[in-house]
């Protein structure tokens, strides 16, 4: 069973993608920013990590070089977005190794994206 950390600060987002990966079978760990996803990450592992990019206390690329840099984890990590500038942000990524998903998304594609992304790193759910 593979899991994955949701950091998400707006709570109907969070839910969504809770109750959808959930219901796929993957183990859920929830964070409203990613300066507690980071916490949460110095003592428990996770098979990918879903983050917002706009999110308070700390952004998603912030936390993106956390996990990459600080914690030194190279696990799936998928960086949601509604900006308006995505290529700029795409540049800004590139260096942590993120796949930019853009907001609004389906859910049940993005389910489908995850599943794909943890089959190819060999921890699929």
């Amino acid at each position: 069973m593979s899991t994955i950390l949701i950091a998400e600060d707006e709570a109907h987002i969070l839910r969504v993608l809770s109750m959808w990966l959930g219901r796929h079978g993957y183990d859920i760990v929830e964070a409203c920013n990613g300066a507690i996803a980071l916490d949460i990450l110095g003592c428990q592992s996770v098979d990918m990590i879903i983050s917002d990019m706009n999110m308070p206390v700390m952004d998603g690329l912030e936390l993106a070089k956390g996990v990459r840099e600080d914690l030194g984890l190279d696990v799936p990590f998928v960086l949601l977005s509604a900006r308006c500038d995505q290529d700029k942000l795409a540049e800004r990524a590139q260096p942590y190794g993120v796949c930019l998903y853009p907001k609004p998304f389906t859910p049940s594609r993005l389910v489908a994206d995850v599943g794909q992304m943890l089959d190819a790193v060999g921890a699929g759910g």
